[in-house]
């Protein structure tokens, strides 16, 4: 590849580690804390399986997984995140390995894992191909996947569309992290590494007590609002994305009271890889 364009991805790589340690990331997990158990149960996390968990941040699905019996190894680019994630695994009474890595460059063997697990994880990998290709060469014959992404369609599809047309857009090679949440697209990704893939669409419902603590929660706490405040403030074009947030909250809400309540829709990608 083009040294030019790999320069550009690390350089992509270095914001996305400051987008996601800013703001305070640990707070916002609560909406998809659900996700992880459920993707552990369905892939069958069981006593003894190796597992990695691809961009794990606080440990949302490697927690479950070790809960489940699992020697897990959860990997991420953004370190911030683990004294959050350990302090989490404290908690529910287990033991499991954190490590600084790249989605797109595994720091492991090949068929070193029996589960790989990514929860609105390596979808933000900007080259997807890189990062099935990584899934793929850690998993063992036999082994198991079990990826979460959030759909075009559903309503975190639309809050990435909303935040993206405030700021600059990510460079020419860097993928769409949406289309992670597209049947053909993954099959795409995964096509010839051996590994046969289910499909199904799940939702989290997330909740606030009113529009304006759901804009101020994700202006303060999530990293990507945060940075695209920090850049648009100095500008004076903040009060068009807080708008736009605004209005976007209240179309998606689905409640009958003063809450804001709405589903946000993933993708839950499964597979088996053949022996």
């Amino acid at each position: 590849m083009d040294e030019a364009v790999l320069d550009e991805i690390a350089e992509l790589k270095r914001r996305q580690r400051a987008m996601w340690a800013a703001g305070d990331y640990p707070s916002m997990a609560w909406m998809i804390w659900g996700v992880g158990a459920h993707i552990v149960d369905r892939v069958g996390v069981k006593q003894g399986d190796d597992v990695l968990d691809v961009a794990c941040g606080t440990g949302n699905a490697a927690i479950r997984a070790a809960e489940a019996g699992g020697s897990v190894v959860g990997v991420d680019l953004t370190p911030e995140l683990f004294e959050a994630g350990r302090a989490l695994a404290a908690e529910a009474g287990v033991e499991l390995e954190w490590t600084e890595g790249d989605a797109e460059a595994l720091p492991f063997g090949d068929e070193s894992f029996d589960v790989v697990l990514s929860v609105f994880g390596c979808m933000f990998a900007p080259r997807h191909e890189v990062a099935a290709g990584e899934i793929a060469r850690v998993l063992r014959p036999d082994g198991r996947i079990g990826i979460c992404s959030w759909t075009p369609e559903g309503a975190t599809g639309e809050f990435i569309r909303t935040v993206s047309n405030h700021v600059p857009p990510p460079p020419p090679s860097a993928a769409l992290p949406l289309l992670w949440g597209t049947e053909d697209h993954v099959r795409g990704l995964f096509e010839g590494t051996g590994i046969e893939l289910e499909f199904e669409r799940e939702h989290v419902d997330v909740s606030f007590d009113s529009v304006a603590e759901a804009v101020d929660t994700f202006a303060t706490k999530f990293g990507p609002v945060v940075k695209a405040r920090e850049l648009l403030e100095p500008q004076g074009r903040w009060p068009a994305l807080h708008d736009d947030l605004a209005a976007l909250f209240e179309r998606l809400d689905r409640s009958s009271g003063d809450r804001v309540e709405y589903p946000a829709e993933y993708l839950v990608v499964v597979g088996r890889k053949q022996g």
